[in-house]
């Protein structure tokens, strides 16, 4: 035990986790030549895409340092606020953490949300300043920033360019020197943690755990805790770029376990492994539950699919715990699942793939949080879709949930910054300048105003540099209306919103606005409205396509053209009641890129 070393990297999105990752497994011979590739650990196609890590990936190491083999477990770990869940779980896996920091953008708000988290579980964490080789790298201001942070001296700090491979090497000394090794007492019962799984049509689930105490071999008899089911461990081995099969996982040490578990539901991540024959005397505590913060429908495009989509969401929850979902039903989409998101980025990623992964198209309502509603009756109500409202005249008042966010940016976009926070309904909570030009502003505000294009606006009007934090604080009443869409006269459940009052008028306007341009246009007129209750307080029309049913006349008198057209407007106007209106996916989708 003495030789494992268990660590985790954590930073803000896009500061060089997964390119140091590489230098590490280059550095430890973990990797040959041949299979080397520039992040290999994100091995999704939408990683590599979309330039960012989305699930932690565990990986073993082997390092001599002084004569002695030391193993290191390393877990690389995602830097967008919307997969900090992934974040947490790593850690909670881990004894110790490298903070890593670009040298040209300095400390952000995921940095120190990540380093508050790391430090809660008490880890020790080793600072790396990356990027040391670029022009805008201000060395000396950072490496100041980071040891106001964290209260050490520049020395420890250690500067990097993980692109190069400069400064690399002293870090794996460092690991084996400042983490220390897992606690943990062998001769105890098993005790583990699954900190991930994933699903192997072959061989069922395959669990990733961290041991506590105790060892598990090839061929016991283990309990999961919380399901309470009992099973043989038919595999268990190290995490390397491929499963390693091995005899047995000891104390302190990382590894995978397959037990022929072919359903989904019966692993839980954050559940505890022990063994039948002599049980642990409690669970591993200090795993938190997840939060959903966004909620949005997901039904299938064709309704023969429920059942289908039922399972491929069991084994897409396996890969991806921070996801919920349960079953609900629309009247214009039939049945669904209600799903529970970490950001709109996770929704994003989810539906991508789904579609990659399991080739499962789906529609997805518009996205919202939840509120509670509090009845005339004194009952409370969790209300997470609009039409789970109920009668305006039974409703006493509506409180919705408020966030504390935490942004860093450059003085120069303080004001737009601000103006922005107050278009949301923020309010200033605090502010203070960490250097000369870099501040620090902590406003409260609706997580309704920041669930569409808040992170997009504010990327857009700092060019690119303020970042972004947040964390749930309380529930506070609020003037919420609830907005419908009418199509044709038809209200279009899937698009109906709980808005502030003051931003519905122009919501809905928008929103018409939007409708018009992506409804294809049918042989009648489409009315779209937006609508409080009775009152409509928008209108557009999707304008009917017409034949010229007059060309065949030449001269004569016009009661000849009249009646033609008469007749047109009668098969119109019959039509248009029997007619439904096809709403595409993109419109759904356009909600959240309104003002685009």
């Amino acid at each position: 035990m003495n030789r494992i070393r268990n660590f985790c990297i954590i930073a803000h999105i896009d500061h060089g986790k997964s390119t140091l990752a590489d230098r590490l497994l280059e550095l430890t011979s973990t990797l040959s030549a041949r299979d080397m590739e520039n992040q290999v650990l994100d091995d999704m196609d939408l990683e590599r895409e979309k330039g960012i890590t989305i699930k932690s990936h565990a990986i073993q190491m082997s390092y001599n340092y002084k004569g002695e083999e030391y193993r290191l477990n390393l877990i690389d770990t995602p830097g967008h606020v919307d997969f900090s869940y992934e974040v947490s779980r790593s850690i909670a896996a881990c004894e110790g953490a490298l903070l890593v920091v670009d040298a040209s953008q300095g400390v952000q708000a995921q940095t120190i949300s990540n380093l508050y988290m790391a430090i809660d579980h008490g880890l020790e964490i080793i600072p790396v300043l990356n990027k040391i080789d670029m022009e805008s790298a201000q060395i000396e201001v950072v490496t100041d920033e980071i040891c106001d942070l964290l209260g050490c001296d520049p020395e420890d700090v250690f500067k990097v360019s993980a692109r190069t491979g400069e400064g690399v090497a002293p870090i794996l000394d460092a690991i084996v020197e400042k983490i220390p090794a897992p606690s943990g007492d062998p001769s105890e019962p098993l005790q583990a943690l699954i900190f991930d799984s994933v699903f192997n049509s072959f061989r069922g689930v395959i669990a990733y755990f961290k041991v506590a105490n105790g060892s598990v071999r090839k061929g016991d008899k283990v309990k999961f805790v919380a399901t309470g089911m009992e099973y043989e461990v038919e595999e268990v081995g190290s995490l390397k770029m491929k499963l390693i099969p091995g005899t047995d996982v000891g104390c302190g040490d990382v590894g995978y376990i397959i037990t022929g578990i072919k359903s989904a539901v019966e692993v839980k991540v954050g559940d505890t492994i022990t063994h039948v024959a002599r049980p642990c005397s409690q669970a591993i505590a200090g795993f938190e539950e997840v939060k959903p913060m966004v909620f949005a429908g997901m039904y299938p495009v064709q309704a023969d699919k429920f059942e289908e989509l039922r399972s491929v969401l069991e084994k897409f929850q396996l890969n991806d715990a921070s996801f919920v979902y349960e079953p609900e039903s629309s009247l214009a989409l039939g049945s669904g699942f209600r799903c529970g998101f970490l950001g709109l980025l996770h929704l994003e990623i989810v539906q991508e793939r789904l579609f990659r992964e399991f080739d499962m198209d789906v529609i997805t309502t518009v996205p919202n949080v939840s509120y509670k509603v509090y009845t005339m009756q004194g009952d409370v109500l969790d209300v997470h879709n609009p039409s789970g409202l109920p009668a305006p005249t039974l409703i006493d008042h509506i409180e919705e949930p408020y966030i504390r966010a935490q942004i860093i940016s450059k003085t120069e976009f303080f004001g737009p910054i601000m103006k922005l926070c107050l278009d949301r309904r923020g309010t200033l909570v605090s502010q203070h300048y960490i250097t000369a030009d870099r501040v620090e502003l902590n406003y409260d505000m609706p997580l309704s105003e920041i669930v569409f294009d808040f992170y997009d606006k504010l990327k857009t009007i700092s060019k690119g540099y303020a970042s972004f934090d947040y964390h749930i604080t309380q529930y506070r009443p609020a003037k919420l209306v609830k907005l419908d869409i009418l199509l044709n006269g038809e209200p279009a459940d899937a698009l109906s919103t709980l808005i502030h009052e003051d931003n519905a008028y122009t919501f809905g306007r928008k929103m018409c606005e939007k409708l018009k341009d992506l409804i294809p246009r049918q042989q009648f007129d489409i009315p779209i409205q937006a609508a409080i209750g009775a009152k409509i307080i928008a209108r557009e029309t999707v304008k009917q396509v017409r034949k010229d049913v007059t060309a065949k006349c030449y001269g004569g008198d016009v009661t000849r053209k009249r009646k033609l057209l008469e007749k047109q407007k009668e098969g119109k106007k019959r039509m248009r009641q029997i007619g439904t209106v096809q709403v595409p996916q993109s419109a759904f989708m356009a909600v959240l890129k309104l003002d685009s």
